[in-house]
């Protein structure tokens, strides 16, 4: 993940990296945040030229949910991978990987 806010293993930082990516996660992230960049340019414009409210909130409902999705992908990838590989080889990546999926879970189960 890359909130700076979270930790894995008691580290934080740009330069941490996954264990390992699913491939058809990563593609269907990639693909998502494609189209919510074509989407926010959309908002952007829609706000320029004054379109009506609701209309515009519709499509910030739409970028939201396509972000949510991304988010569950990652936590996917997290659980299946980061979080599997510290869990089974070290107690003490363990301790820190359930401290960090607690901290996750409560900041996007909001």
């Amino acid at each position: 993940m890359t909130d700076s806010n979270v930790t894995t293993h008691g580290k934080s930082g740009p330069g941490r990296k996954a264990v390992a990516t699913d491939e058809k996660i990563k593609q269907a992230n990639l693909h998502r945040l494609r189209r919510v960049e074509g989407q926010v340019r959309g908002l952007q414009r829609m706000v320029e030229q004054d379109r009506y409210c609701a209309d515009i909130l519709i499509q910030v409902s739409a970028v939201t949910e396509a972000l949510r999705k991304v988010a569950r992908g990652l936590l996917e990838n997290h659980l299946r991978h980061c979080a599997t590989h510290a869990i089974h080889h070290s107690p003490p990546k363990a301790d820190a990987m359930y401290q960090e999926l607690v901290e996750l879970f409560m900041r996007y189960s909001r």
